[in-house]
């Protein structure tokens, strides 16, 4: 007896939340309140926008590409685009005008889809990108305009459309998603997601183990959709018929936190500077009058997240954070660490599970990872070895799209460029990123680990460590640091503190106090940004100054 062969397609399962609860909502927070519409409208809506599209002439396989925040709009295009064949190209709104033409010139893009107040950041590439033949501009009341000579409304492109569309039945290893990495050396990395590899992390996504995401749950993903399709947290959440609440533009902590509270959201997705951001106004005074108590677990990702603030953030508001490793070639989705991982981990005190939690967590089913030598031999899995990470999985990248990298795969797998430890439990730990870790009189210092410990300490907002050149001991860390208000932390305070577990060789040479740290167009922070910073201000370690 043979099972039929059904091609796992993304069409097969985008519209499934919206017909099993149709009445469900996609909340966008804008300008003037929210707006808000129905699943069942969203997937209508989702299929008037592939009618457009195939009127307009895009075929199976032709890339389309968004330059949008999270919003219901952007939504419908995750929904249509893959469903119809074509490819969603999302653009990082963060990138520079020459990395958004290479970017868009490279996928060859046909048409864009712009929120309005994005149009000026692509006003200087407009005749530079020949392959887009329509700007379609969505409109929420901010005004912007552009020079494209051939533009249309978001809603008028739609309106005539029919609400059903006929999906057709492809070749399930048809590309359906094409993200590209953000080019800290050379130019961008395009990474094409195929439906396969995308249906597959979907569904693995959703597994209790992973991040258990439920139909019961309202959903709110600050992880922009520009990255790393939003986690794929768009797709699960459409397939399952999940709540959707879109910040759209709004990032700041404290109109973050009241939307969380207003929509009860149970689940939430970002990076460690926006969970930071929120406890500080849980903390304060506004803080004794938000209500997160629908709020469950928080899922953490793009750097590792400080164990005192997932301590915190359990204990004070009983919200279990779940940290995840992964990248843009990985679809993100790799490992997850979880307070209680393991049946066994029933049986462990708080302090060790808290412990396990800080790892980067183990292995999504389906995948495989690795510790390499530099002869590519495999290393123990002790907890103390540190090798280079290696990943290979149904779902992750084997290449990229118009661009041969061998360096970057090796017999299948793919050189992640992280710097790692698996212990005996099989947790993988993150050393650091390669480019990231310091190299000090032949011995390796972890930014992160550094990074961490001195957020640990009370009246410490944030920090960043980077490696300075030095003549005898090859390079030393510098710390960055932020501070809350009215914190009384000296340099001489977070010294000691790190003396408590780093070897005197490990320890910083310079504490500098600053009131903002560079970070990418995800929120992690940019050290590449903050090591050009100090070159360019001739910075020298305090054992170097000249008098």
């Amino acid at each position: 007896m043979t099972m039929q062969q059904t091609p796992l397609l993304m069409s097969r399962i985008l519209g499934r939340g919206a017909k099993l609860d149709p009445n469900e909502e996609i909340v966008t927070l804008l300008e003037n309140g929210t707006h808000r519409q129905t699943l069942k409208t969203t997937w209508e809506r989702a299929n008037q926008v592939a009618g457009a599209l195939s009127d307009l002439g895009i075929k199976v396989g032709d890339r389309v590409a968004s330059f949008m925040w999270n919003n219901y709009r952007h939504l419908e295009l995750y929904q249509a685009v893959p469903s119809m064949g074509a490819v969603l190209h999302t653009l990082n709104i963060r990138l520079s005008p020459t990395d958004l033409q290479y970017i868009i010139n490279h996928a060859e893009d046909q048409v864009i889809f712009a929120d309005e107040d994005l149009l000026p950041l692509l006003e200087p590439i407009l005749d530079k990108i020949p392959t887009v033949k329509l700007l379609i501009v969505c409109r929420h009341g901010d005004g912007g305009e552009s020079t494209f000579p051939n533009q249309v409304d978001y809603e008028t492109f739609i309106a005539d459309q029919p609400i059903g569309y006929e999906w057709p039945v492809i070749d399930e290893n048809a590309p359906m998603g094409l993200c590209y990495t953000s080019g800290t050396t050379g130019k961008p990395k395009g990474v094409m997601y195929t439906n396969r590899s995308t249906y597959l992390h979907t569904m693995a996504q959703c597994l209790t183990d992973a991040m258990s995401l439920s139909a019961l749950d309202s959903l709110c993903g600050i992880v922009p959709m520009f990255h790393a399709m939003g986690w794929g947290l768009p797709f699960a959440a459409s397939m399952l018929g999940c709540k959707q609440v879109l910040p759209h533009k709004f990032m700041d902590p404290a109109r973050l936190v009241k939307l969380i509270a207003e929509e009860e959201v149970t689940i939430s997705a970002g990076v460690p500077t926006i969970w930071q951001g929120i406890k500080a106004i849980m903390e304060s005074d506004e803080g004794k009058n938000i209500d997160l108590s629908k709020l469950s677990r928080l899922t953490c990702g793009g750097s590792a997240p400080p164990v005192s603030m997932m301590r915190w953030y359990f204990e004070e508001l009983g919200v279990e954070m779940v940290q995840g490793w992964g990248m843009t070639e990985t679809n993100p989705l790799g490992t997850l660490s979880r307070k209680v991982a393991k049946r066994s981990h029933t049986r462990l005190t708080e302090d060790q599970q808290f412990e396990n939690i800080a790892k980067a967590g183990l292995l999504m089913p389906g995948l495989e990872i690795e510790i390499f030598d530099e002869q590519w031999n495999p290393l123990p899995h002790d907890g103390d070895t540190v090798g280079e990470l290696l990943i290979r999985g149904p779902w992750i990248a084997s290449e990229y799209f118009n661009d041969p990298q061998p360096e970057k795969f090796h017999d299948g797998w793919l050189v992640t460029g992280d710097v790692a430890k698996i212990d005996s439990e099989e947790y993988l730990i993150i050393a650091d990123r390669s480019k990231d870790l310091i190299k000090s009189g032949g011995e390796w210092i972890s930014s992160v680990d550094l990074e961490n410990h001195i957020v640990a300490l009370d009246g410490v907002l944030q920090a960043a460590v980077v490696a300075q050149p030095h003549p005898k001991w090859d390079e030393r860390p510098v710390a960055m640091v932020i501070l809350l208000e009215g914190a009384n932390v000296t340099q001489e305070l977070i010294i000691e503190h790190c003396a408590e577990i780093f070897a005197k060789w490990q320890l910083p040479d310079e504490i500098i106090f600053v009131d903002s740290i560079p970070l990418t167009s995800t929120g992690k922070i940019d050290k590449k940004t903050i090591r050009a910073g100090l070159e360019a201000e001739n910075y020298k370690l305090p054992d170097l100054r000249t008098a």
